[in-house]
């Protein structure tokens, strides 16, 4: 679509799961026209059960489909072509795999000097290398699991956040390869990898332990740099986090809960004392609160700029009113057909939040248009469809 920044880039992408898809959603979205590369079967990640089912459809969106067997000869003449086209090829699988294919940096550049190859790996270049990795892996050895959970329980965080990270790292290679190869006229290799990502998330816990000399606690039990910094229990099950970081929310806080006294305890007249109190005032607040509609609270908090959170689930984002109000959800057509609503990327350009352009694609629906644009003709086409080489979606 003309008006974007990214009109114009081609990106091939051949990847699968989170990592590498994160990346071509985020060049798509920016504009580029993005062709996934698929199993003639199609993604594996189309059809992933429990935690993984909403994989594909959550980092999927604006790209096209050729569905195309790589294994065989005829495929990997085809994908070279497609990639001789690209400005930008997307990989993320396992250490080796493209040499084996005949698709790695050296192979492609040598035929499209002005490529940028984006690999997306466990590790970069390293003792750990040749390492397998998954986001929960790194998350174990990078310390993330050991701050997230309690003591003697390492957690993974609640999300696929090395994953996504990885993807928004090698766009942001991407874009300065980009930028570099407007100046050299040549492309280049950018990597990004889970485990550094996940070093980058620990960095305060490290550079708290070089100010401190302490080993950080976990999160759980970590000592608070604030007194009111806390979940609560609410009348009715509810749950709400809140915040007082500064002298003026403590003030507020106090005043809405009519807690005068202790605006007036000398043991509580700076963050740093009342750190030393925390254990006495969570106490005192949890047992306000208790009875107290989260809700109602809420509000008062609100007008009053304390921050605060009621807890939520993340199903309940669907009916969120600011996301629904400022445009943060779209709607995306899905393969069948059917609708669902979908987070846009975090940031607006000149105003405006980028959208999908096109419904979710079909295994294969791009298949056709794009083996004839290589120069395929039609007898060639299925003639490859009847070897099993190439998929060609029936309409929807």
């Amino acid at each position: 679509m003309s008006g974007l920044p990214l009109h114009g880039v081609r990106v091939v992408e051949l990847s699968h799961m989170v990592m590498g898809p994160t990346c071509g959603m985020i060049l798509g979205d920016l504009g580029a026209e993005v062709i996934k590369v698929e199993p003639v079967a199609g993604d594996g990640t189309r059809r992933l059960p429990g935690a993984g089912a909403g994989f594909f459809r959550a980092f999927n969106r604006n790209k096209s489909s050729l569905a195309l067997d790589i294994e065989t000869r005829q495929g990997r003449e085809a994908m070279l072509a497609l990639i001789d086209t690209a400005d930008v090829f997307i990989e993320n699988f396992r250490p080796g795999r493209m040499r084996q294919l005949g698709l790695d940096y050296a192979a492609l550049q040598a035929r499209n000097p002005r490529l940028i190859y984006a690999a997306h790996k466990g590790f970069l270049s390293g003792p750990y290398g040749n390492r397998l990795a998954l986001d929960e892996v790194v998350q174990m050895m990078a310390g993330l699991a050991y701050m997230t959970g309690p003591p003697g329980r390492p957690l993974r965080a609640g999300s696929s956040v090395n994953d996504i990270m990885g993807g928004m790292f090698g766009v942001i290679g991407v874009l300065a390869a980009l930028r570099e190869r407007d100046r050299s006229g040549r492309g280049c290799e950018v990597q990004a990898a889970l485990y550094e990502n996940c070093v980058l998330l620990a960095a305060q816990h490290m550079q708290q332990y070089a100010v401190t000399g302490k080993i950080p606690e976990p999160m759980p039990s970590r000592i608070s740099a604030w007194a009111i910094y806390d979940v609560f229990e609410f009348a009715e099950g509810q749950q709400m986090f809140l915040a007082a970081t500064g002298d003026r929310q403590w003030r507020a806080l106090c005043q809405l809960l009519g807690l005068g006294e202790l605006l007036a305890d000398p043991l509580l007249a700076t963050n740093a004392e009342r750190v030393a109190q925390r254990p006495r005032l969570l106490g005192q607040l949890a047992g306000i609160f208790a009875s107290m509609p989260a809700q109602a609270l809420a509000a008062q908090l609100q007008a009053h700029d304390v921050p605060f959170a009621l807890i939520r689930q993340p199903h309940e984002l669907f009916d969120d009113p600011h996301l629904l109000q400022s445009g943060g959800l779209a709607p995306l057509q899905l393969e069948d057909g059917g609708f669902t609503s979908v987070p846009l990327l975090p940031f607006s350009l000149a105003g405006r939040r980028l959208q999908p352009r096109q419904p979710m694609a079909r295994i294969g629906e791009h298949s056709h248009p794009i083996m004839k644009a290589l120069g395929y003709s039609d007898l060639q086409i299925a003639q490859l469809c009847a070897a099993g080489v190439l998929n060609i979606a029936a309409p929807g």
